[in-house]
């Protein structure tokens, strides 16, 4: 969250995520007005599909950033 508060652009949501190798959470940090983050659901290896999603998602931040 530090990092995603030192975020210079204040325009565009900041976007992170927390991992110990196996458990994923993705935030996101708008900064317009008064800052507000919002935590993903969590998401693991070990249950069913869980990886495409962690990768799909990444896959979209990716898009995000190069726009």
């Amino acid at each position: 969250m530090t990092y995603m508060m030192a975020n210079p652009n204040q325009l565009r949501p900041s976007f992170g995520l927390v991992t110990n190798g196996t458990n994923f959470r993705f935030l996101k940090l708008t900064k317009s007005g008064r800052p507000m983050y919002a935590l993903s659901d969590e998401f693991t290896l070990y249950r069913g599909n869980d990886w495409y999603n962690v990768l799909r998602i990444l896959k979209r931040i990716a898009e995000l950033v190069v726009m």
